[in-house]
């Protein structure tokens, strides 16, 4: 059974309706640029085209899936889940354009901006995470949720590493973003995952009661990894490969806790499972490359494409169906896209060790990647931008 529009939802797809809630312009936009710019990059790469950006090539792709493609997922799910969280009322309408408008100017001066004022260019691109730590900190002040401060200071440091690598253009700068990347994972990823799947168990009548949640291993996991970024910025390669290894375990007993293999029946829950899989498997590579001098682009991709790409597919394809009101159903063709994603992964992090070809690996990975989100794009464009199927408003 797949889940379809009326013919109604269908007709009722308009522009207007996609700046009604965050998630739906955002989720939007971000695969476009996922389309884009993993193409473009490969075919900059390989000398097939060459573009006026603005920064050079290599940190122009690192800063467009970084701060570009992340940082619209983190606003569309972000700005959508703190309504929820905190009872208050959406941004939407003009106040969500203009948000938009700015993450927008980004990626269109980074893309053709050769010659611009970096001060300009820089300055419209560090000024997104911002406005979206506004937006959502005076909803969770004034609801005086702590709990969720976490998540605003893990965006904080995010946006300090934006800020290092824009102004200093040091790839340090952007693999620390990495790293607060798989922070935000282990915050978000580690409540809906096992949340949802206990709902999913429980609602089956199956052993819901095996999934185990554990605070202080949560915080404990989240420590680790903040520490692993200051380490990484400037400490000892003993000391960043030994908080690395701790990361890497603790992230493994969580997901061991999560048990994974009880909801394997269902994509919309292993597809998160998996994803979050990446992230010990990326700080595993990231002590290999300081222990063991392993390529340091294997943990990046595996962190980039595999966990932060997989994780962001697997959440959209879920909060487009729930926040508009359709069963949480499938559409047709979203397991392959799941599938692509995490192929994506390990064929750039096998290509980093020169198990395949360079340009074929780089080429296969891209095509994956552009499949997986290519799928998305098709079968939920129509969801994000018709009205509620139980005529709710957002």
């Amino acid at each position: 059974m797949q889940a379809t529009p009326t013919s109604h939802q269908e007709t009722s797809a308009s522009m207007g309706q996609l700046f009604s809630y965050p998630f739906r312009i955002f989720f939007l936009s971000m695969t476009v640029l996922a389309l884009l710019a993993i193409p473009l990059w490969v075919m900059q790469l390989t000398g097939m085209t060459q573009l006026p950006l603005a920064l050079p090539g290599l940190f122009w792709h690192q800063h467009e899936m970084l701060f570009g493609f992340l940082s619209a997922a983190i606003a569309g799910f972000l700005l959508t889940a703190v309504c929820v969280w905190t009872g208050t009322e959406r941004t939407h309408g003009l106040r969500l354009l203009l948000l938009w408008g700015v993450w927008l100017a980004g990626r269109l001066l980074l893309a053709t901006g050769e010659g611009l004022p970096g001060w300009l260019v820089q300055g419209i691109n560090l000024a997104f995470l911002p406005l979206v730590m506004l937006d959502a900190g005076w909803r969770i002040w004034h609801a005086r949720q702590k709990r969720q401060f976490m998540i605003l200071m893990v965006l904080g440091l995010l946006w300090l590493m934006q800020v290092g690598f824009v102004l200093r253009l040091d790839p340090l700068y952007a693999k620390g973003a990495l790293i607060m990347a798989m922070a935000l994972i282990s915050i978000i990823g580690g409540r809906i995952t096992p949340a949802f799947s206990t709902g999913w168990l429980r609602q089956r009548g199956l052993e819901s009661d095996r999934i185990r949640m554990v605070p202080a291993l949560d915080l404990a996991n989240l420590a680790a990894l903040v520490l692993l970024l200051a380490s990484f910025l400037a400490g000892p390669d003993i000391a960043t490969a030994a908080l690395a290894l701790l990361a890497a375990a603790l992230m493994l007993v969580r997901l061991y806790n999560w048990k994974g293999w009880l909801v394997r029946r269902e994509p919309l829950l292993w597809i998160l499972h998996l994803s979050i899989l990446w992230v010990p498997v990326s700080l595993l590579l990231l002590a290999g490359s300081l222990l063991a001098g392993w390529p340091t682009s294997a943990w990046s991709h595996a962190a980039g494409t595999g966990a932060v790409g997989g994780l962001i597919l697997g959440v959209i394809a879920r909060v487009s169906l729930g926040h508009t009101g359709r069963p949480l159903i499938l559409p047709k063709g979203m397991v392959l896209a799941f599938v692509a994603i995490h192929l994506a992964a390990a064929v750039r992090v096998v290509t980093t060790f020169d198990l395949l070809p360079w340009h074929a690996g780089v080429l296969v990975s891209g095509l994956l990647w552009a499949t997986a989100y290519a799928v998305f794009l098709a079968r939920y464009t129509g969801i994000l931008a018709s009205p509620r199927a139980d005529g709710k408003p957002g």
